[in-house]
């Protein structure tokens, strides 16, 4: 695919696309440099939440289809279906997180256990819905960066909500205790174009104060 150098044509180019190429996949390595590029959005204390589950074997397609049926067709001619989850107990990589930052001699071995002694506590004393609400915000950060990486690429995607999200984590395999459903992207090459789509004038979504 062509990549796209120039930001500005990234963000202007960047539509929901519908119907995409059955015919063509994306490579793991370039999918996993997309998800890499995507993954350096910030997250709250840096704890990256997100977990991706790529979903871009034919079998593993047909077993959620009935999760996508409003999406099926996204979900059946992507390359993928990227579906996003949120990691509850994500303050579990603190430890790994902060101690490879450590050893690039990005913060101290003092800094490190001082924001592990806060940060730990507080995490783990969240009620499920304020974790719910920390990795939904953190997801969906990198979520919009991934689809402008993509873009980037040369790629379109389309950010999906409906789906199934009450059984899906159990479908693919995950804990669904543990790991709640954020959004879905399909990603691919095109094969139409997407609708142009209008937005509000500046006036009505931005107040200076």
């Amino acid at each position: 695919m062509t990549r796209i150098n120039d930001f500005n044509e990234v963000l202007n180019s960047r539509k929901s696309v519908k119907v995409f190429d059955e015919n063509y996949k994306i490579s793991r390595e370039e999918m996993d440099e997309i998800i890499t590029k995507a993954t350096q959005a910030p997250s709250s204390v840096n704890m990256q939440p997100w977990r991706i589950a790529v979903v871009e074997s034919d079998e593993m397609k047909e077993k959620v289809k009935e999760s996508f049926r409003f999406n099926s067709r996204q979900l059946t001619t992507s390359s993928a279906m990227l579906i996003i989850l949120g990691d509850l107990q994500n303050y579990e990589k603190a430890e790994q997180i902060y101690g490879d930052a450590v050893e690039q001699q990005l913060m101290t071995e003092d800094i490190k256990a001082q924001l592990l002694d806060w940060i730990l506590p507080y995490y783990k004393n969240l009620s499920r819905e304020g974790m719910k609400d920390i990795v939904n915000i953190d997801s969906s950060l990198m979520a919009m960066q991934l689809m402008l990486t993509a873009k980037a690429h040369g790629y379109d995607t389309n950010p999906i909500g409906g789906f199934d999200k009450e059984n899906i984590a159990d479908i693919i395999g995950y804990d669904s205790d543990r790991y709640v459903p954020v959004l879905a992207i399909a990603i691919g090459k095109k094969a139409q174009d997407a609708h142009d789509s209008v937005r509000l004038p500046i006036d009505d979504v931005r107040e200076f104060l």
